[in-house]
């Protein structure tokens, strides 16, 4: 091992836990809370070694971060929040472009301590993850190596190995992954919120985050095609909306910069902290491909033994068949903003064979609330299945309504032998609701009520 990198692991913080102790209930003052760094251009050229902080947070200190080192730690007179008894999430951000802090740190810690009793530890590595990404990828392993002396001297103190759960952002999600490599993939579970993807597509799994470096490893892919990894990394693998182009996070020139850039990327970040406030389920379906998801070829969990995996630490988020099933993917739709929950309504339309092609708009109504998919109808087909994502479950949609929108080239009227609407995935199996025999005329829209059906249930 390099002298440089021995020296570095010598100057590492030396953790003193003192756990089990009642003694200290007095907040810290504002003025002692610790925070995350900045770094300018300047200081990033003075940088001499990589620095590394780490902030605690519990529910005893929600609203003021502890600086958990040397200093504050092994002084008679101080102790500290973090308790061995309890779980630790340890929170890792990515590249920070600008050397700018991530701001987004506080809330994810306080929405992992509503969701559970734990310690949070946030690796701060500001300085060493700012500015120029190919050089913040060359220092990741040694933020690992940085964190798993930490990881070390805990133990010597009573944690366990299978108490932790880390949670990485981006880049932070490998730096999670080697973190893992180097304790064997004994860590208990590793996530990955849209882990980076540029120069890791193409990358060994002994450099990257993969299923052999925890118990458990999830992921999350939301901008698989510019700043996330497009292919799996975990036992489970959700890709919403296909895992790139995201609702409400428009890609045009019009649009703001961080819109363009960043919004499709962070978006795993938010919908993670939204599924750890449980205000609906986030439930992933597996399929082999987008495509076939978005045909209603998937539509249950059978592999996981019928309970589809959920985002989020719910019970069903941390899969319970064993073996647990490596790199699968998992799709779900989401809406634009929180909590981002979405329906999987399934759709299958019947038509009487084509003389033209055609185009049938699919409506999905409750109050205000309406969902819309296009078809394309041919000649050669006549049964369509798509699938929809509506804010509302199937019970409470008011109507159903077909449009016939097709030119005037296209067919005329069309007939439909039978709608059929159903929600998955679905642990009742009920049948869905049906309408048969449909005449669609250019210009007269039908609409069915589905209020008296759902009321069956």
């Amino acid at each position: 091992m390099p002298w440089e990198c021995k020296r570095i692991l010598l100057c590492v913080l030396t953790i003193h836990v003192i756990s089990l102790v009642v003694g200290v209930e007095e907040r810290q003052r504002d003025d002692e809370c610790a925070d995350l760094n900045n770094t300018t251009w300047l200081e990033y050229r003075q940088q001499v070694k990589l620095q590394v902080q780490y902030l605690l947070l519990t529910r005893r200190n929600m609203d003021c971060a502890q600086m958990f080192n040397q200093e504050s730690l092994t002084k008679t007179q101080q102790t500290s929040y973090f308790n061995i008894s309890r779980p630790t999430k340890v929170i890792i951000h990515g590249y920070r472009a600008l050397g700018s802090k991530p701001s987004w740190v506080k809330e994810l810690a306080q929405a992992l301590l509503r969701a559970q009793d734990v310690n949070v530890l946030v690796v701060d590595w500001v300085y060493g993850a700012s500015f120029a990404y190919n050089l913040v990828v060359e220092n990741y392993k040694e933020v690992a190596l940085q964190i798993s002396v930490l990881i070390n001297q805990l133990q010597e103190h009573g944690c366990k190995l299978e108490s932790f759960h880390f949670i990485g952002v981006s880049l932070g999600a490998h730096v999670a992954g080697f973190v893992g490599t180097l304790f064997g993939g004994k860590i208990a579970r590793i996530t990955g919120l849209d882990p980076a993807g540029p120069m890791f597509k193409g990358a060994d799994t002994f450099d990257r985050l993969d299923p052999s470096d925890a118990q458990f490893v999830d992921a999350i892919h939301t901008d698989s095609d510019y700043f996330g990894i497009s292919i799996p990394v975990g036992h489970v693998d959700f890709f919403l909306n296909g895992g790139k182009d995201q609702t409400g996070c428009a890609r045009s020139r019009f649009s703001s910069m961080y819109g363009y850039v960043i919004c499709d990327h962070m978006r795993a970040l938010h919908v993670y902290m939204s599924a750890l406030n449980r205000s609906c389920p986030l439930t992933g379906i597996p399929c082999s491909s987008y495509e076939n998801f978005l045909k209603g070829r998937c539509v249950d969990c059978d592999v996981f033994k019928g309970r589809c995996p959920a985002i989020g630490l719910s019970e069903n988020s941390g899969i319970t068949v064993s073996p647990i099933p490596k790199e699968q993917k998992l799709f779900l739709l989401t809406t634009s903003s929180s909590p981002f929950c979405a329906h999987h309504i399934l759709l299958k339309l019947e038509v009487s064979a084509l003389d033209k092609s055609a185009e049938v708009e699919v409506i999905l109504r409750t109050e205000n609330l309406g969902t819309e998919k296009s078809l394309r109808l041919q000649t050669d087909i006549t049964v369509y299945r798509t699938v929809l994502a509506h804010p509302v479950a199937l019970c409470e949609i008011d109507s159903i309504e077909l449009r016939n929108t097709g030119s005037f080239y296209r067919q005329g009227d069309i007939h439909v032998k039978s709608v059929c609407v159903s929600e998955f995935p679905s642990l009742r199996r009920e049948e869905p609701i049906c309408v048969n025999n449909i005449h669609v005329r250019r210009g007269a829209p039908w609409s069915h009520d589905l209020v008296q059906v759902c009321g069956i249930f």
